[in-house]
């Protein structure tokens, strides 16, 4: 079942961990071993989360690597729902 306006993952980083546990950017990101700066623009929604980041925030956050590339995904899927018009898309017919 697809999500309707699934959230970045940086805004589900951000409401689930660091916000409740009161966790700074840079507190995480030592933990990721990345640089404060790579996390703030994933928690600002201005990157996504690559396979390596994935195995990253696995080990230090939770949830399976495949987990956090399937929340990027419905995400960016969603988005291009609202920006592309499938309805003139042709279908090809295979026998």
């Amino acid at each position: 079942m697809r999500m309707h306006n699934p959230p970045h993952p940086g805004e589900f980083i951000r409401g689930i961990y660091l916000e409740p546990y009161n966790l700074s950017i840079r507190q995480v990101a030592e933990k990721l071993q990345v640089s404060p700066s790579t996390l703030s623009r994933l928690i600002k929604g201005q990157s996504d989360i690559s396979s390596e980041m994935a195995l990253r925030l696995s080990k230090t956050l939770g949830r399976t690597p495949e987990s956090w590339l399937i929340m990027q995904n419905q995400f960016d899927l969603w988005q291009a729902q609202q920006k592309i018009d499938i309805d003139k898309i042709e279908e090809l017919k295979f026998i």
